[in-house]
Parts: C-alpha cells; structure tokens; sequence
C-alpha cells in the first residue's frame, strides 16, 4: 500500500488532542497512570509522561491522522536499525509487554482513526532554539547525520516509501505550490528565484546523487546531549523516507544556519564531520549547497502554510521568524562560492588553469621595473602603526616608485593587514580578489585577449574574452578609439593614476557574469578565489600564492619540534603575527582586543621601545660585568621608585628568576632555608620557585611534591576561603599562628614571600592590614618579608605604583618582571644594601642577559613612556570604568559571582551559583572560545580556572574596555 502522499494531502495540522485526553489514552492503552505535559510538534501531538516524582516514563507520540502503520512501523524499525548499527541513542517504541506496540485510537464516527505509541524518552535535553552552538557541537550534529546515513544505507521497510513536502528530490514541487501563501511580494519572488537556481543545480547533478533510507531531520530540535552537552542521541523519526543521501546533511546544515553567531562558513565543520564518517562523492559535494538553499526555502514556504492551517500551533508560528533567518543565511553567500569553499574545506578541490594573455596588458612595463607591495601582518612596511592609518597603501606605493620602480603592485589574493578593522566582532573583508596598480607615468593599457569591451560604466572597463573576463578599473582616459570587439593587444586606454584589476574566470562553476567583490573575508576567501585568478600574470609576473602558512598546519609544526608541554591558547587558535597597542593581529587581518598580555605594558609594537633597542643593539649588546651608563642609570631610576632602605638592584631576566634569588637571598641573609608561602599561588618555573607555588592549575602535583621546606599559610580569599568577606580579618592571626607554630617546631624561616595582590584568584586585594601583620611575624622570627610584585607592580593597580602600598607596609626585597620590558626579558630584585651584600657566603650573582645593555635602555625607555603616558592614571581611570561596567551586567547575569581587583589587574570569578561558590569551569573555557570568536583574547585563571584574566597593555583605551563588555554581555545573552 503506497505511503502518504504530501501533495495530495497538502494540509496536515496537529491532532487536536488535550493532556487530560492524551492522560487517558495512556492510561487506557498503554496502563501508565501518568502525569502529561505537551511538547512542540509541526504535525504529529506528542506529550511528555513522568511519574509522581517528576521522572519522565516517556513520550506519547499520537501521529497525523494521514500517516499509515506501516510508515510507523518503519520509523520505529530504524530507531531500532540506527542504535543496533552505529551505538547512538535513539528514541524507540518502548513497546510494553501485554499492551500493542502501536494503539489504534477508534474516532468513534467523529474522525479519523489516530495511531498512539511511546516513545522512550532520552535524557540530556536537545539544542532547540537559536541559541549559540560551539564548533565541537555544530561538528557532533555533521558527526550524528553522517552515522545516522552510514547505519540507514543497509536498512529498507516498505514504509519509507512516501512522499513528503520535507523530501528534496520534491522541493521545487514543494515552493511552487505553498510560495503563494507568502503575503510579502519581495519574500516571495526572493524565495522562488533561489529555489529556482538552486534546483537547476541540482537537476543537473540528480542522477548521480545516491538515494537510501534517511532520518531527514537531524536538527538542533532533534538531537539530545550528552557529555558536554555533545549531541550523542536522535529522536523524532516522522520524517523518515528514502532520499538521496547529501539531503540529510542539507537538512542539517540549514538548520544551523539559524543560530546564533552561526553562518555559511560555521556549517563547514558539520559537513567535514559528515564526510569523515560517510564520504561526499563529487556530485554531493556540488549538490549540497543547492539543496541547503532548497531546503530553506521549503522550511519558509512550509511554516507560512502550516501556520495559516493552524494558526494556535505556538511551535509552528514561532519558527517563522527562524526560517527566514535560514533562507537569509543559506543565500548570503552565492551557491558556486560555498561549493568552492566546501571542496577546499575537503581538501577535494579543482586545478584550475591560470588564462595566459595573447598580449601584455601594458607593453611598455617590464618585470623587472615593478614593485611588490607586501601589505600581510608579517610585512616590515605595516611597522608602527601604518596600517591603521589612512592612505598607507598609497604612501607605500609612492616610495616604491620614488625608489626606482616604474610600477608598484599589490599581491593578489593576500590578506592585507590594511584591511583590518579593530573593535569588531566579525572579521573583516581583507583578502584581495585583484590587484592595485600605481604607475611612474602614464601607460597605455591594451587589450591581454581578443573579446568584447563594455565602457558603459565611467572610470571602469571590462574585456569579456573567451576564457576570463578582465576589469580594469581607475584612472583612465580613452585611447581615442571606439570599442566593442577588439583582438588581442589592442589599446584600451591610457592610465593615469591608481588602478584596481580583477580577472574571472570563465568554466564550470565560474562563467565571468558573477559579481565578485574586491576584498572578501577570509571565512570565504578559498571559494570566491576559485571564480578569480592572478592579474599580475597579465603583466609579466609570477603568479603569487598571496596568503601565510594555514594556522592548522604551523600548529603541526609546532607539535612536531616545540615540547608540547608549552601550550597555546584556545582548541583552534588564529596565528598571530602583529600587535599594535592593545590589539593583536593574525594572519588573516583579524584584529583581537587582548585583555591578557601584562607583559606588554606599553602595548605591542611600541615604537619608542623597539628604536630604543634597534639603536643599541647596533652600538653594544654585553653583560653586565663590563662598565657602561645604562646599567647604573636603570638601577638609579628603579631604586628611585621604592621607599627607604630599598636601594640595591640586582638586574635579572625573569619573574621566575627575580622570585628565585629573592629567595637565595633571604637563605643567605638568615642562613635558613625554609619558606612560608601562601596557598594556592603561582611564583614561577625554577625549581625553587616551582617549590614555593602551589597552585593546581600551574602544577597539578604541587600539593603532593612540595618540599619539606616550604611551609603554606591558607589563601588569603575573602570571597571564596574559609573566611569571607568582614571574617577575612581573621587569615592575618592565624598567619602570624602558623610562623609562631614554624619557629616552635624548629623550622624557623627564612622568608615569607606573597604577591601583595592575590594574583591566582584573579588580582584579589589581600585583606587590610593583612601584610602588616604577617610582616611583623616573620622579622620577629628572624625572617625577612618578599613582595612578588611580577604581575601587579609598575602602577598596575592604578592606585599605587608598588602594590605593597595598599597594605601600607615596606617589604626588604620586591621583585619585578614582566611590566619592565614590554617584552624584552627583563626583571629586577631590589632590596637593602646589607641584604644584598650577604649574598658574598653564595659567591657571585650573574645573569647573562640580566642588566645588558639592550635590556637596560629598554627598561629605561618603558620607565619614560610609562611616566610621560601616565599610564597609571590610565589603568585607574580605565580600569574603574571596566569594573563599574562589568558590576552592572553582574545584576542581569548571575553567572557573575564577583569581580577581583583594581586598576587594570582585574578578575571576573564566574559561579553556577551565589550561594554555593560553585565555581562554573565549563562555562568559563567556554566563553573564553567564544570571545577570541567576537575578537577579544581572554582566558581563565586561579585554581578552579573560573576566573577571566584581565591584565591588558595599560595603554587600552576606554573604547576597547567598552568593547570588552559590549562582547561579554553578547556571550552571556547569547550562549556559549
């Protein structure tokens, strides 16, 4: 008996069945007394049944009236098939023994007869709505669809066979019948001239399209997750039918389309997982973006009609809005661009001929006369900021040509640097599809093939020849001939000034009609390049590959000769290449707000810092143990900033280092060695440093391989320790307890050492007056008092220069690093003379790089920018306003527990809950990757890594820390 035919049906509303009704059917067919909660359907009534507890027993699924057993039966057979074949969850018919597996439910003469079935019910939840989706979740969905294909392609029923609007190989069908309930005249010609176009692809391609069994809707509504809210399970098989295979991964991929943050490139990783588990054959490939249009337009088409025949259906009326967003989606990029950007993503792509020229396009220009314009983030001409300044391309152009040259010409299909946009949470369109030209003269410009000429257009030509179609836009004059068919070197025109040219290919997939613009995004650029070719060979040159080294193959080499215990950010981290102030640049143009580099206090790309060091490296790079003026001159400035009796300086090449002759000298000065520090910090990589760090999320064995010489005080937590917030007062006496305990055990120390603000938990003021006391211990017992001011020295803070200001006291040994290069390795240990001079029992100190003269002159020029800047008023004022910001979203998302510290030494602690300080590790890697998506690099800290870092370039402007919430309120609305 045939299926259910959609197109002589054409109406299909829910059944009208209430939740006392559907309590009593289950009860009367199925004996589960149950209580019964409606769930969404686009055409079947289905209805969630939980026990007295709340636990769900399963769904009753009372399908239209229109659909047959035997289709039933075949939708229950693949649940079954799918979970037998592939180990996915599946929502099957439970089948209760004694009762029928199907329930025929008699419309007593009133109507038709409905059939009833329960359907087990899979925990774990779907990603319905519009949500944002990770790549790793948008990947689980290709990976489902693709098994999901790979089990049903072994499994037949009779009742697959039917005819359904949701069937692609119906979809034109589909939209010429329902395109009229579109009210909206443009929508509706929009919809029918993409499914037309579309459709005319897929035509073409039909025969070789394989057709079997599929699920057919394998969708954010029709998934359930698991572990990390991985989707893991399908459920909802009403839309099972033979098919040809690619629909299933159309299906899937329109449905992503209408999330959040998601567009045609997002999809790609949903179709590289499809094809790793069921391979695309070439005809899919180039079929597949086509029927995502289809399928668009079908769900627009669709829902308008369905909500019209059943209008209080609150499921169907409230996607609307989503489908539309679908079809915007899936037609926002042209069909042969996304087909090309599929094949490279598959690495399936096409060798495609570059079309010769019969002629030169401009004779009197040779090879050799013409000047490449590199304008990439790895180009020494995009120095000091010239990229973000109007013209530059013009000014580059222009010395090249002041140089010698006689042309200067950018590189085709390169990503230019000058195309950036900083502050922006999308990428910008910075890859070149043609080239700009400048002449030393004017040239004459002749025709490269013989074809025909358009000039309709004022300042712009174009040469459509047989193989590729050439533009020529810019100054031009007419050669003084009238034009329509030329042959081959004929002149065109004659250039006096700046040009723009682009060449189209002619052929499959590219015929020269399609309008290609002149930069595209890098998410694209693979796909819109397939349409172009290099105009440079037009003149002679080369052809140029135009784009760096793919950041997934540099991070192969990475894994393969750099130790791989020395991580990177992020799972799928941009390659950066450039910095200019606050920001970071990689390689395709896309500008970051970095919120985490405290290392670059000035900023990235200083050009005072970097001529500072360029000049002294071209005069003198030794050690220190020679005698030159900017050593003394750094450690006079140092001393300069600190209080009494702190005027010695030892000058060192890390905060590892500083912290570790910090200690040396405190065991040389007492002659002790045992350390008192405070739990849960982080003090460095050397052994000794290593030894006195005990954060977990540094070493994970801190804890359990601590020397016998160090000894731990309690962190000092005022949010989340064993004291909070007015009880903090109590870490001080049982801080001063514990050394008292230290010294009548025998284990007198020899130092305390502490950051004076609580680095680890994300820039957290130690409790007033809390390193006045402990101080005071720890001379009374002999020992001397560090301050590990690494991270939070050099006005960080915004209020002091020195953070050991806040807790007004004078520590005998301060270290300092990172702030005080920019970069450079650079750091200092100050201290008194007398401490200083106990370091003799040791022997000598030395450190190769540690006070050179190129470091020197570096740490003197940071000293004077951060001065005449006043970069610490700027982390104060900057800083508050950051805080004041992300305080107030705190009171629309309570994902925010608190936010830590002052100035520009800042943490947000993220919590599931206020109350319990659970702290939200998931969601805090989570929104780190969705950040560097919206252009800012951020990243967790602390123990629990439920901390977002913020220690930026104390340069950041107002705007950027503006910026920073503008896209962290956007996540927290949004999703992660």
């Amino acid at each position: 008996m045939p299926g259910f035919n959609f197109f002589e049906a054409a109406e299909l509303p829910v059944p009208a069945i209430s939740p006392e009704r559907a309590r009593a059917i289950a009860a009367e067919h199925f004996g589960l007394d149950a209580r019964v909660s409606s769930l969404g359907s686009q055409q079947d009534a289905n209805f969630l049944l939980s026990n007295p507890a709340g636990e769900p027993l399963g769904v009753l699924k009372i399908a239209n009236p229109v659909f047959g057993r035997a289709e039933l039966e075949a939708q229950d057979a693949a649940a079954t098939f799918i979970a037998a074949g592939e180990g996915i969850r599946t929502a099957a018919n439970i089948a209760l023994p004694g009762v029928a597996a199907i329930a025929e439910l008699d419309g007593a003469g009133t109507g038709p007869v409905l059939h009833a079935r329960i359907i087990s019910y899979l925990s774990g939840g779907t990603l319905s709505g519009d949500g944002y989706l990770r790549p790793a979740q948008i990947a689980g969905l290709g990976d489902l669809a693709g098994r999901s294909c790979r089990a049903l392609a072994a499994f037949d029923h009779p009742g697959a066979d039917r005819v359904l609007q949701w069937d692609l190989r119906h979809g034109m069908r589909t939209v010429e019948l329902l395109t009229a309930h579109i009210n909206d005249a443009h929508r509706r010609e929009a919809v029918s001239a993409a499914a037309s176009a579309a459709w005319r692809v897929v035509v073409g391609l039909a025969e070789d399209l394989p057709i079997q069994v599929i699920h057919g809707d394998i969708t954010g509504d029709n998934v359930v997750c698991g572990v990390n809210a991985m989707p893991d399970g399908v459920i909802d098989f009403g839309d099972l039918m033979r098919s040809w295979t690619v629909a299933e991964l159309a299906v899937t991929v329109a449905a992503l389309l209408r999330h959040q943050g998601s567009e045609p490139a997002t999809t790609v990783a949903a179709i590289r997982a499809f094809h790793a588990v069921r391979p695309l054959g070439p005809a899919e490939i180039d079929a597949l973006w086509p029927l995502v249009v289809l399928r668009a337009a079908v769900l627009v088409v669709s829902g308008i009609h369905q909500s019209a025949i059943d209008a209080d259906n609150d499921h169907v009326v409230s996607a609307l809005d989503h489908e539309w967003r679908i079809f915007q989606q899936a037609n926002a990029i042209p069909v042969e661009v996304m087909t090309a950007q599929i094949r490279h993503a598959l690495g399936v792509t096409r060798m495609r001929e570059q079309p010769a020229p019969a002629a030169p396009l401009i004779g009197d220009l040779q090879p050799g006369t013409i000047a490449r314009i590199d304008l990439s983030a790895e180009s020494d001409a995009m120095d000091g900021g010239i990229w973000l300044q109007p013209g530059g391309e013009d000014r580059l152009a222009e010395s090249a040509i002041r140089a010698g040259a006689r042309a200067a010409i950018t590189i085709f299909g390169q990503p230019r640097l000058t195309r950036s946009a900083i502050l922006s949470p999308d990428s910008p369109a910075s890859v070149a599809t043609g080239v700009q030209l400048w002449l030393a003269a004017p040239l004459v410009v002749s025709a490269p093939w013989a074809g025909t000429v358009d000039s309709t257009v004022p300042g712009e030509l174009l040469l459509v020849g047989a193989a590729a179609t050439v533009t020529i836009a810019g100054a031009l004059r007419p050669a003084g001939v009238a034009l329509s068919t030329v042959e081959a070197g004929a002149e065109l025109a004659i250039v006096d000034g700046p040009l723009w040219v682009q060449v189209r290919r002619h052929g499959p997939g590219a015929d020269g009609s399609a309008e290609v613009p002149r930069f595209v995004r890098p998410e694209y650029a693979a796909g819109w390049l397939d349409l172009v070719s290099d105009p440079g060979v037009l003149l002679g040159l080369p052809a140029e590959p135009g784009s760096t080294e793919d950041g997934d193959l540099l991070r192969q080499r990475r894994s393969r000769a750099f130790a791989q215990v020395q991580e990177h950010y992020y799972d799928d981290p941009p390659r950066i290449e450039r910095g200019w102030r606050e920001h970071l640049v990689d390689t395709d143009g896309r500008s970051y707000l970095d919120m985490v580099n405290n290392v670059a206090i000035l900023g990235h790309g200083n050009p005072e810092v970097a001529d500072a060091a360029a000049r002294q490296w071209r005069r003198l790079n030794t050690n220190s143990r020679f005698n030159y003026g900017s050593v003394v001159a750094l450690s006079e400035r140092l001393a300069a900033t600190l209080p009494d009796p702190l005027d010695t300086v030892f000058l060192v090449n890390s905060g590892s280092e500083a912290d570790d002759l910090a200690l040396r000298l405190a065991m040389a000065t007492t002659g002790r060695h045992d350390i008192v520090a405070v739990a849960e910090a982080y003090h460095g990589w050397t052994y000794a440093t290593d030894a006195i760090s005990t954060s977990v999320a540094d070493n994970p064995n801190a804890l359990s391989t601590r020397p016998s010489w160090v000894h731990t005080v309690p962190s000092p937590n005022a949010y989340r320790g064993r004291y909070r917030g007015a009880a903090a007062s109590r870490y001080a006496p049982e801080a001063v307890a514990f050394i008292e305990r230290c010294v009548a055990d025998g284990h007198p120390p020899a130092a305390f050492i502490c950051e004076p603000f609580y680095g680890n938990a994300g820039g957290m003021a130690l409790p007033d007056g809390y390193l006045r006391a402990v101080y005071a211990a720890v001379r009374t017992a002999g020992g001397l008092a560090i301050a590990d001011e690494v991270q939070v020295g050099y006005g960080r803070t915004g209020r002091w220069f020195w953070a050991f200001e806040q807790q007004d006291v004078v520590p005998d040994i301060v270290c300092i690093a990172k702030a005080m290069g920019n970069g450079q390795p650079l750091g200092a240990v100050i201290t008194t003379r007398e401490i200083a001079d106990a370091y003799r029992s040791q022997g000598y100190f030395f450190s190769s790089a540690g006070g050179s003269p190129v470091s020197c002159v570096v740490g003197l020029t940071v000293l004077d920018v951060l001065q005449r800047d006043g970069l610490q008023q700027n982390a104060l004022s900057v800083g508050d306003h950051l805080r004041a910001r992300i305080n107030a979203l705190a009171q629309r998302h309570p994902l925010i527990g608190t936010v830590h510290g002052s100035g520009l030494y800042l943490g947000v602690e993220l919590v599931r809950d206020r109350a319990t300080l659970e702290p939200a590790v998931a969601e805090t890697t989570a929104i780190c990757e969705r950040m560097r998506e919206l252009g800012v690099i951020v990243q967790p800290t602390g123990d629990r890594q439920n901390v977002l870092k913020m220690k930026p370039p104390m340069c950041i402007t107002r705007a950027s820390a503006d910026f920073f919430v503008d896209m962290l309120e956007r996540v927290l609305r949004t999703g992660w």
